[in-house]
């Protein structure tokens, strides 16, 4: 009797900490080279300092689940880069996130905006973008797949600043309206976050057929992705700052327009409404005030109503994955994530 194959295992661990040593190498290359031409190393040391200080890797780990969804096997250095082209473009656009809503903390530390100054950190967050771009293109990918990638790329990092530029644009006085919040959390987060890496993964397969796949890693990306915001607009108001490492306050000080407080003001009784009227919004939120917000959103039924937009969202997901043609070692690493990265407290 011949023995049977071993079961191919998504190591996770092993991709993140491919990425952290690319991240790391890439940007000690780049402070040399800063030196060597009598420029500033500081600025990639603080790239550095933010990229080490934490961070889950969804990013790359979900790219390199692409790869292989494609018929791509193992993690290949190329590969490697390319995924980590993505965290460098997620610290981009974290470091300018933070400027525009004032944020202290990211990750229990300092913001880099705190960290030096807001000027600083603009052209920091700069960096990290022009980074990701040349980590892409000196990843040592073939020109076919570059061909095939750089428009994913391009429209993932479009997207995102589209995304940013709808929450602005809707921050301050959210009304009872969804629909905004909803298509800032698909622009803003479900298209870069999950479904973005994941088809920028497929394309880098570069095999004959290989982008079959795609429509079933749009159809679970982008529900997953939704999830993954409903899930941060419920830790923005309700987590706790020890396990996010962010504070409690900033989104309800901003105002930011979210699925959760659209909810909570149609449901709102005119008591309720100016309660929210009243402290959202308010840049000198107390924690008193928050608790009265977190009061309403509760009584109202938005904070349930988010939980269940969530569990539908993952099912969606769950179901697509069901009937899909994906290796199985896939198929169940996508399962796995549609929770972690739904349920997550942080």
């Amino acid at each position: 009797m011949s023995a049977q194959a071993p079961a191919i295992v998504f190591d996770q661990d092993a991709i993140r900490r491919a990425v952290n040593a690319t991240l790391t190498d890439f940007l000690a290359d780049q402070s040399r080279s800063a030196h060597h031409r009598g420029l500033p190393q500081q600025a990639a040391q603080a790239l550095s300092g933010f990229l080490s200080s934490g961070g889950k890797r969804i990013r790359p780990v979900l790219c390199v689940a692409g790869w292989q969804a494609a018929g791509g096997t193992g993690a290949p250095g190329p590969v490697i880069k390319a995924a980590a082209s993505l965290e460098m473009f997620h610290a981009f656009a974290l470091i300018h996130d933070d400027i525009i809503d004032a944020s202290d903390t990211r990750r229990g530390q300092p913001t880099v905006h705190r960290q030096v100054s807001t000027e600083a950190a603009i052209l920091i967050g700069d960096l990290a973008l022009v980074f990701a771009d040349d980590l892409l293109h000196s990843a040592g990918l073939t020109p076919a797949q570059l061909a095939t990638a750089l428009p994913i790329a391009n429209t993932l990092r479009a997207d995102t600043i589209y995304g940013q530029y709808l929450d602005i644009s809707h921050s301050g006085q959210p009304t009872a309206d969804p629909d905004p919040a909803l298509a800032i959390t698909r622009y803003k987060t479900a298209k870069y976050t999950v479904e973005g890496p994941l088809l920028l993964g497929a394309a880098l397969a570069s095999i004959p057929g290989s982008n079959t796949c795609t429509p079933t890693l749009t159809s679970y990306g982008i529900p997953v992705g939704e999830a993954f915001q409903l899930r941060d607009d419920l830790l923005g108001v309700f987590g706790n700052p020890g396990d996010t490492g962010k504070p409690a306050l900033d989104d309800l000080r901003e105002g930011k327009a979210t699925v959760l407080m659209a909810l909570g003001l149609q449901n709102a009784t005119p008591a309720q409404h100016r309660t929210l009227r009243r402290h959202v919004g308010n840049p000198r939120l107390t924690h008193d005030d928050a608790d009265q917000v977190r009061i309403v959103l509760t009584d109202t039924g938005a904070r349930t109503a988010v939980e269940d937009m969530i569990a539908h969202r993952r099912q969606s997901a769950l179901t697509t994955l069901d009937t899909a043609d994906l290796p199985p070692h896939i198929t169940a690493e996508l399962r796995s994530l549609a929770f972690s990265a739904t349920a997550r407290t942080t």
